[in-house]
């Protein structure tokens, strides 16, 4: 059986090493919008070439697409003198280039809401 989550209410997403964001819930409607963001429509246009690095490269522009539609506030982002940063665009594509935040949001958040898991949902 599939168990829906209908809220539409923002939850905390902890990222790891001290970071948390506020991120809404990833909806069909986001994914097409994400769809629509230029980066990914060049990236798209752009796929010739070795695949594997082509599917590395739209993985990554997919969450940075995903994550300035959905991403609300963040907590533990701060600047080299530990002052917090406010969210912006730019800031999350920075957050995102962190290999360790970009895995636990893909894997957390991204293929979280695309997978259904058989021990949940069976």
């Amino acid at each position: 059986m599939l168990r829906l989550n209908l809220s539409t209410e923002p939850r905390w997403l902890d990222l790891g090493h001290g970071v948390r964001l506020l991120v809404a819930p990833l909806t069909t409607a986001v994914m097409l919008a994400a769809r629509s963001d230029p980066a990914i429509v060049a990236a798209t246009a752009d796929a010739g070439g070795d695949s594997a690095q082509s599917n590395d490269d739209l993985a990554r522009i997919v969450a940075k697409a995903v994550a300035k539609i959905t991403v609300k506030d963040w907590e533990g982002v701060g600047d080299d003198d530990g002052n917090a940063l406010p969210l912006t665009p730019e800031g999350i594509d920075a957050l995102l280039e962190l290999w360790p935040i970009f895995e636990a949001f893909q894997s957390n958040y991204i293929a979280g809401a695309l997978i259904l898991d058989a021990e949940k949902n069976a």
